[in-house]
């Protein structure tokens, strides 16, 4: 049984906004207390079966997170192959199909088990069962999904009907987009039909064969993107002109709806997609009055609500049924029946203009990070922790000039023609124009205050020379 998990970890998580944002992601989010990030948890619950490492799917953006997350699991075995663009899942799926059997001879082949990383499983044990019963459809050349045995009347999931008996699954009648509440109500009253968990079991040979035939576009322009692949420090890139012409589109439409090979396994395993607030607040542990409370909260007199301070302490009087989200620069209010338009607000300032709905302040790098503590028209105040032994890239700006203090650790600094070492409380000056480099030769982490001012600010105005992760 040769099993390849694809864990597809490209979303945007825009419902979860603002703890979710496009630059750092829900699917790298620590947002259930005492778990890992749920792209973490999505690999860690594979364990115990007898598949290959897994193959992650993502977007340059996150490459690095990806790998970090990667690192701080142990998992360096695992594969990241980049999207060059956002496609949505039948492309990532070709893309995994086509990379997985390009070293397999014609009488090889491989099951896919392709999985969100952004996905919530309470019971593991039931979890593995259906997989395994999945895998063993898909053996004999079914195209397996998995469906989620529904608890409510759900307007945020897809629908699956089920046909007939099918070994250990169901013919699927039809495939159902998300439904008005009359017609969901509807359809759990009927007792046929399951809640679309976008969780996917094949062969790779017969997805392609399917998608060749139901979605060429698709399958020409992925085959095309695949010929020649890239590989530089643990990511392969695909070829991005090619991918550019690729239709965006999911499994369930370019291949599932049109498919007459499609079976569905019953999934019991406690599943959810948090896809939203309300999500996240149904499978949170709750207090007496069914609240949920994280963070530096004080709540009086409240039901039901669900309350997250990341960076200050929140006070709540006499609030139901409401979704407070606070963090350093954005505050979120919401009915928890509303949950599902916080994109509406995502969308709202992304047109605009507004970074918020990008980065937070503080901004992962795959040397560390930096924080933005301060700005205005012509400066602005970071501070900046680079990990043990990482290295800036040798770099300058065309329009702004940088102040350096050490506040923690020691720095190696690249400034022009000359190499010099800073310790805490210790400073320097990098002007406009010149070439300079920032590294961390110690054993604990370096941090310095960075004061920037100049006419424009902004991060693009950098000119890379020599860079350690591959960024041009």
């Amino acid at each position: 049984m040769d099993v390849l998990p694809v864990i597809l970890a490209g979303g945007s998580g825009s419902r979860l906004w603002p703890l979710s944002r496009d630059l750092y992601p829900k699917q790298f989010l620590n947002l259930i207390p005492g778990q890992k990030s749920l792209l973490q948890e999505t690999i860690s619950r594979l364990e115990g079966l007898d598949f290959r490492a897994p193959l992650i799917l993502c977007s340059e953006d996150h490459r690095f997170i990806a790998a970090e997350q990667l690192r701080k699991m142990g998992r360096e075995d695992c594969t990241i192959l980049l999207e060059p663009f956002p496609r949505n899942t039948a492309p990532a799926a070709a893309l995994a199909s086509f990379f997985a059997t390009s070293a397999l001879t014609d009488e090889q082949d491989l099951i896919l088990l392709v999985l969100a990383a952004d996905h919530f499983i309470a019971d593991v044990t039931a979890f593995h069962g259906a997989l395994l019963s999945a895998v063993s459809l898909a053996q004999s050349g079914q195209l397996v999904t998995c469906g989620v045995l529904p608890t409510s009347a759900e307007t945020g999931y897809g629908y699956i009907e089920q046909g007939l008996p099918f070994e250990d699954g169901f013919v699927v009648n039809r495939f159902i987009e998300k439904p008005d509440q009359i017609s969901a109500q509807k359809f759990i009253d009927s007792g046929r039909f399951l809640w679309n968990s976008g969780i996917f079991v094949f062969k790779a040979k017969s997805y392609l064969k399917s998608l060749q035939s139901l979605s060429p576009q698709i399958f020409e322009a992925c085959k095309a993107s695949t010929k020649v692949t890239t590989t530089d420090l643990t990511f392969t890139r695909v070829d991005q002109s090619e991918f550019d012409a690729c239709p965006s589109e999911a499994i369930d439409t370019a291949v599932m709806e049109k498919s007459s090979d499609v079976v569905v396994v019953k999934l019991d395993a406690g599943w959810s997609d948090i896809g939203s607030w309300s999500a996240l607040w149904q499978q949170a542990d709750k207090d007496v009055a069914n609240n949920v409370l994280q963070g530096d909260v004080v709540a009086d007199d409240c039901r039901g609500i669900y309350v997250n301070a990341q960076s200050r302490l929140v006070a709540a009087i006499g609030l139901e049924d409401l979704v407070v989200v606070e963090t350093k620069d954005a505050v979120l209010v919401a009915h928890k029946t509303r949950a599902q338009d916080v994109k509406k607000i995502h969308l709202q300032l992304k047109n605009s203009g507004r970074p918020e709905y990008k980065n937070h302040r503080v901004v992962y790098r795959p040397w560390g990070m930096y924080e933005c503590l301060d700005s205005g028209t012509s400066f602005q105040v970071k501070r900046i922790t680079v990990d043990p032994g990482a290295k800036l890239s040798l770099q300058l700006h065309h329009h702004r000039a940088e102040h350096w203090v050490v506040v923690s650790g020691t720095a190696e600094i690249t400034n022009g023609d000359s190499t010099y070492v800073l310790n805490e409380n210790e400073s320097t000056f990098i002007a406009v124009g010149q070439r300079h480099s920032l590294k961390n030769p110690g054993d604990v982490p370096l941090e310095i205050i960075e004061v920037q001012s100049g006419t424009y600010l902004g991060e693009d105005d950098i000119v890379r020379f020599e860079d350690l992760y591959g960024r041009s």
